[in-house]
């Protein structure tokens, strides 16, 4: 607490809820520095997130000893035998007046409010022996509660509407806290992390659960409550155990262990301590939950133009490569030259990519659903796009190619010598340069520049009006041609799939008395490789340092069956998706059974 020269009350530091207390303190006359001045301290219990309580032990001038305790209400009030009234007076905690009071407590919860307990006691001379040579901690029993208070802690402006964006997109918002959980709930309520269906459980009850009751409370909890850093630690371990990607924001030295375990730790950089920025990958440096969701929205955009630029990247050099590699084996005599190839390479593409990395990102890209850690990165709909357009480019310019002469009819003899023509005889007819320079101009639509003032650098010549239209109009076909190929389905397995059947992956396998068999509870629970003890009616893997064991159903088949459907089909079902109900490796005498997860 600072203070002006002329005595005025400047600042007060702290954290959120000391800052409270004081200001509290301060308006109702309190003069801190004149008490300070008067005691004594013997010994200090700080915070601890387990007992979520402190206490402070001091002595006054006049030798008396006491010590005070502060920190939440109801487990404050569990160790309290005593009240103080009003007058002074001291009167015992009857039953009707804990009832009274946890009402109370319940009441400042429901309003949202963090509730605070106050309570001291006097120390015995035995007890300030012990005090003294640090034998034992802090009385904290038969203490006499002064007062209980509401904090309210206000949802910071925006912080709702942030909460929807990232459920819009898919993200689910967890709170875990220490704060009663009556609290908790108000507070969900009011940032709208409540969902339905969801639940409010508090920490020492998720953490008496086994790891198999855990996996199947986890999906439904928006709450966590009265939790302390080993809860929030294996929230975050369990839910990685599940395969999902989890981002954990925090402030304190406790949240270290969760942020350095989660996917994304992200810490802050106002109120947080140095540990957690150390332990974390991103700080926010405004301490705002709306700047999470700038994040999101900067991280789909950066990696959907990547796969922009794969995509265009992709059909532009493969077509390129293709149409030369053909033409090369069938003619001996490729289109494009080595000029035009590096044009192609070092013009296009570098614009196509300032393009797309300059590109801000779009509100749109928060109604997509999250990218998976197993997903592709060139997916069903680009590769669609890929070989749609690929196909439409190569065939138009080997027709160009091929039977250009005489579609278009140039049958102008006239030989001019072309000294820059690598890949030709070193003659050219006057009819194969412009059939040369149309398949270049309508493969990189249109390069005025280039076709009408560089002919000798690029091996063109100059088009009339007629060759340009036609090299417009097979430009401009790429776009309903594209609009047309986004009416192809495409199956929602990745392509090689299909393609690759023979292709185990480790987290889908498990082991019973030496053969492989698919196996799984869950869809998104991470899967060990292990051999199965013989004997034994459960599946036994180890998950991080933790061995799990999962009950095997008696009607489970004892191996998965090896036949797959002949290449011819699956390439079929590639190319066809809907062609089929379902591609499957298993025979119908092993279709799957009731309670049964396949993978």
């Amino acid at each position: 607490m600072f203070k002006w020269q002329d005595g005025n009350v400047s600042e007060v530091t702290g954290s959120p809820t000391e800052r409270a207390v004081l200001n509290w303190g301060l308006k109702l006359g309190v003069r801190f520095r004149e008490v300070r001045k008067d005691v004594i301290t013997i010994g200090v219990a700080t915070f601890n997130s387990t007992t979520k309580k402190m206490g402070i032990c001091i002595r006054t001038r006049d030798g008396k000893t006491c010590v005070h305790w502060k920190g939440a209400a109801e487990i404050m009030l569990e160790l309290c035998t005593h009240t103080l009234e009003a007058d002074g007076s001291i009167t015992p905690l009857t039953p009707d007046k804990m009832e009274q009071l946890n009402a109370t407590i319940s009441k400042f919860a429901n309003s949202a409010l963090r509730t605070l307990c106050f309570a001291y006691r006097d120390v015995s001379p035995s007890e300030v022996e012990e005090l003294a040579i640090k034998t034992t901690k802090l009385p904290d029993q038969n203490l006499i509660c002064i007062a209980i208070v509401g904090i309210k802690d206000p949802c910071r402006f925006g912080v709702p509407e942030s909460v929807a964006r990232c459920q819009q997109a898919g993200i689910k918002v967890r709170m875990v806290t220490g704060d009663n959980l009556q609290t908790a709930k108000a507070i969900a309520e009011e940032c709208g992390i409540c969902t339905e269906g969801g639940i409010a459980i508090e920490g020492k009850t998720f953490r008496a659960m086994t790891i198999e009751q855990q996996y199947n409370v986890i999906p439904s909890i928006d709450v966590m409550a009265r939790s302390s850093p080993s809860d929030k630690h294996i929230l975050v371990k369990r839910l990685l155990e599940r395969g999902e990607i989890v981002a954990v924001t925090g402030d304190g030295t406790n949240d270290a262990p969760a942020l350095h375990e989660a996917s994304i730790g992200l810490a802050m950089g106002i109120a947080g301590t140095e540990v957690a920025k150390e332990s974390s990958d991103i700080i926010i440096l405004d301490d705002n939950f709306a700047s999470i969701v700038k994040v999101v929205r900067w991280g789909r955009s950066i990696y959907c133009n990547i796969q922009k630029f794969i995509q265009f990247q992709t059909t532009v050099n493969g077509v390129a490569l293709s149409l030369n590699f053909i033409t090369a084996i069938a003619s001996g005599n490729a289109p494009l030259t080595a000029v035009q190839l590096l044009w192609v390479n070092l013009i296009m593409d570098t614009l196509g990519a300032l393009a797309l990395a300059t590109e801000q990102p779009t509100e749109s890209l928060m109604l997509r659903p999250p990218i998976g850690v197993d997903e592709p990165l060139i997916t069903n709909i680009m590769w669609r796009n890929i070989v749609g357009q690929s196909l439409y480019q190569l065939l138009l310019l080997l027709v160009l190619h091929f039977k250009g002469l005489v579609i278009l009819g140039l049958n102008d003899k006239t030989v001019c010598r072309n000294m820059s023509q690598v890949t030709g005889p070193g003659l050219q007819t006057n009819s194969e340069k412009v059939l040369q320079t149309i398949i270049f101009n309508a493969f990189v639509f249109c390069q005025v520049l280039i076709v009408e003032f560089a002919g000798n650098f690029t091996s063109t010549v100059k088009l009339d009006w007629q060759m340009w239209i036609l090299c417009l109009v097979l430009g401009v076909l790429s776009m309903p041609l594209a609009m047309l190929i986004k009416l192809i389905p495409v199956p929602d397995a990745p392509f090689i799939t299909y393609l690759t059947p023979w292709r185990e992956h480790k987290k889908n396998v498990a082991y019973r008395n030496g053969r492989k068999f698919s196996k799984g509870f869950d869809e998104h629970q991470e899967r060990a490789e292990i051999p199965m003890r013989r004997g034994s009616q459960f599946f036994e893997a180890i998950i991080g340092n933790e061995m799990v064991r999962v009950p095997i159903p008696d009607d489970l088949p004892p191996l998965l069956p090896t036949e797959v459907e002949p290449f011819s089909k699956r390439l079929k079902y590639a190319i066809f998706p809907y062609s089929h109900a379902e591609p499957s490796v298993m025979s119908s005498s092993c279709n799957p059974q009731a309670n049964i997860a396949w993978t």
